[in-house]
């Protein structure tokens, strides 16, 4: 598999994670009764914000991991980087989707995710300063 093999790999399963989070929000809209906003509804609240979460989070590091596929990377680099991010968006919206308060799912996701940017947009800025043009 190519990095960029790997890369779209992983888009497509944030678009799957994406339609999933899309038809879980329109459920509960519908079990709310809302059309707009959220209604005053927590569930909706929450729905909303898993959603949005993934919103804010996955378009970035996809476009770091097509950074870093565009540097030649190690392909294994970015199955740890795209694998490792799935499974903390899946425990984030687990965590906040299903838990009043903060889940563990939530903090790990979270936390995670931080830790996985920072160390992402290093590892860009890394490969970015020692690629050697062809």
């Amino acid at each position: 598999m190519t990095a960029f093999a790997a890369v779209t790999l992983y888009a497509g399963l944030f678009v799957l994670l994406f339609l999933a989070l899309k038809l879980n929000t329109g459920r509960v809209r519908a079990g709310a009764k809302v059309s707009i906003g959220d209604g005053g509804s927590e569930d909706m609240q929450r729905a909303m914000r898993v959603q949005g979460n993934a919103v804010e989070d996955v378009p970035i590091v996809l476009f770091g991991l097509f950074g870093l596929a565009a540097l030649a990377a190690p392909v294994m680099l970015i199955h740890g980087f795209g694998a490792t991010f799935m499974v903390l968006r899946v425990l984030h919206a687990l965590g906040l989707g299903g838990a009043k308060g903060v889940g563990i799912g939530r903090l790990i996701g979270t936390l995670g995710t931080a830790l996985l940017m920072l160390a992402l947009g290093g590892t860009c800025i890394y490969f970015a300063l020692n690629h050697v043009p062809v």
